[in-house]
């Protein structure tokens, strides 16, 4: 079984950083097979996709977080990273790492959460203006 354990998140103000960390273990088959992605969510919506890696290592960014954003991974430590530079308060939410396995996914599919069949706990990013 999978295990995704996120820690990095706080509290900063507007325009600073934040770097979350997702811890993974448990892989069933290589770790190359698996897609990783970035969701976020908070209270009273829905949650979104922020960033992903796919397995043959292409990414794809919510619009919301182009240029500010970077997702990264370390395949020996089996870490994903969220580089988070000028953050917004409307940032502000519980971040959630995930991750896929069963398949390739597509370009159209690596933001969508439905697509993801394991999940961490979250961490809390709060950014203030």
């Amino acid at each position: 079984q999978v295990q995704l354990v996120e820690s990095g998140g706080g509290s900063v103000q507007a325009g600073g950083s934040l770097r979350l960390s997702c811890s993974a273990s448990g892989y069933p088959y290589s770790r190359s097979r698996f897609s990783m992605g970035w969701f976020r969510q908070s209270p009273g919506k829905e949650r979104e996709g922020v960033a992903a890696i796919n397995s043959d290592g292409g990414t794809r960014y919510a619009n919301s977080v182009k240029g500010r954003f970077t997702i990264s991974q370390d395949n020996a430590k089996n870490i994903l990273y969220l580089q988070m530079n000028s953050l917004k308060p409307e940032d502000t939410a519980m971040y959630y790492c995930a991750a896929e396995g069963r398949s390739l996914l597509l370009f159209s599919q690596l933001l969508v959460p439905n697509e993801y069949n394991y999940w961490g706990q979250g961490t809390q990013v709060t950014v203030s203006s």
